[in-house]
């Protein structure tokens, strides 16, 4: 032997010891347990392939962890910085400020444009879900074809939610959490109301008074049932008479 003390199993560092006890002290300088945490929650989400959870977070840092007090307080450090840490669909992730998103846009990939038919529709289903083809139909004035729901299911921004307890049963549609992760939402309420959508100029002239946009939900309503599984819902049916989408 080389004379060197060897190390024996039981003197193996615990796998657990750093995430039990983060470090104390950064370049001399000593840290807080909370301090320690704060850093611990940065890491975990600076490396973070995908936006986490509270829950995810908390099995990451010490059981003593406040996460959603930390969360707070990592929140508002990076509030003016050019990273944001943002909540989207209920999961944490750093982003880049938006004010600052035009300087990344040369390094952005280009996404193929939805046509006016897609987005149409994609507008309808956020803001009416749970909304069925038919009433999709009826609110854009047009019949829809086979491609449009295609698309922005092959997307991942809608998903089939569930079967409206009417005759025949139509299949439900609603946004998903990459729709939300997209267009940097927390949750479906989140979307624009009609005072956001007049400054934005999406709203012009006159409005009627009895108009209001609608309040999306994303859990069931009273007259839907889940979508089972296995079930791969409604088939399109042959295009009824009537103007079509262009």
């Amino acid at each position: 032997m080389n004379g060197l003390p060897q190390r024996t199993p039981e003197d193996a560092p615990d796998d657990d010891a750093q995430f039990l006890h983060p470090p104390q002290a950064v370049a001399g300088e000593r840290l807080t347990p909370e301090a320690a945490q704060l850093r611990m929650l940065e890491a975990v989400l600076f490396a973070a392939s995908e936006p986490l959870d509270e829950a995810t977070l908390v099995e990451r840092l010490p059981p003593d962890a406040n996460v959603p007090a930390l969360l707070g307080e990592l929140e508002k450090t990076y509030a003016g910085r050019g990273v944001n840490l943002v909540r989207v669909a209920g999961r944490w992730v750093f982003r880049t400020a938006p004010d600052l998103s035009g300087l990344l846009q040369r390094n952005a990939v280009e996404q193929k444009r939805l046509s006016k038919a897609a987005m149409e529709t994609l507008a309808i289903i956020a803001y009416h879900q749970p909304v069925t083809r038919a009433e999709i139909e009826d609110i854009r004035g047009v019949t829809m074809s086979k491609g449009t729901l295609d698309i922005l299911l092959e997307i991942g921004w809608i998903r089939m939610r569930g079967r409206r307890r009417v005759p025949g049963r139509p299949v439900t549609y609603g946004t998903t959490d990459a729709f939300l992760m997209h267009f940097g939402l927390d949750k479906v309420s989140d979307l624009p109301g009609l005072e956001e959508l007049r400054a934005a100029g999406l709203l012009e002239g006159r409005i009627p008074a009895a108009f209001i946009v609608p309040s999306p939900s994303d859990t069931l309503a009273q007259d839907e049932d889940p979508l089972l599984a296995g079930d791969e819902g409604e088939t399109f049916e042959p295009d009824a008479a009537g103007p079509e989408e262009g």
